[in-house]
């Protein structure tokens, strides 16, 4: 069997806060695994939201890098951009982009600051 990479964790300073977002924008209910931790199952791949405080961690270690984004391919881009945008998101840049390697996509902060791309699955690119 390849190495598969199976979860990434997307630390949150608000577990409450960041599981209603991505439900709605995700159209997932996911599952709460422990106080602080709720897995969204996206194909195999899980995004686990995680707030170290809720879980009782030490919080100073669990920080996005500026440019750390999570990529999730929707089915329909704008549909699943315009369900960001009424959850909070904030739109970086001008929008929907088309990437010189033929990706749609839109970069965007969630409502508390976690940097993630949403993808237009139809344009995924993942190498030659």
């Amino acid at each position: 069997m390849s190495p598969k990479l199976y979860r990434v964790i997307y630390p949150v300073p608000d577990i409450e806060t960041a599981v209603a977002f991505f439900r709605l924008v995700l159209r997932l209910t996911g599952e709460r695994v422990s106080p602080g931790r709720h897995y969204f199952d996206l194909g195999g791949t899980i995004l686990a939201v995680y707030d170290p405080a809720a879980d009782g961690d030490e919080v100073a270690e669990w920080k996005h890098h500026p440019n750390q984004y999570i990529y999730i391919a929707v089915r329909d881009l704008e549909a699943a951009l315009a369900r960001a945008r009424e959850a909070g998101a904030v739109v970086l840049g001008p929008g929907i982009e088309e990437m010189p390697w033929g990706e749609r996509l839109v970069y965007a902060r969630d409502p508390l600051g976690g940097p993630f791309c949403l993808v237009d699955d139809a344009t995924l690119f993942t190498g030659n």
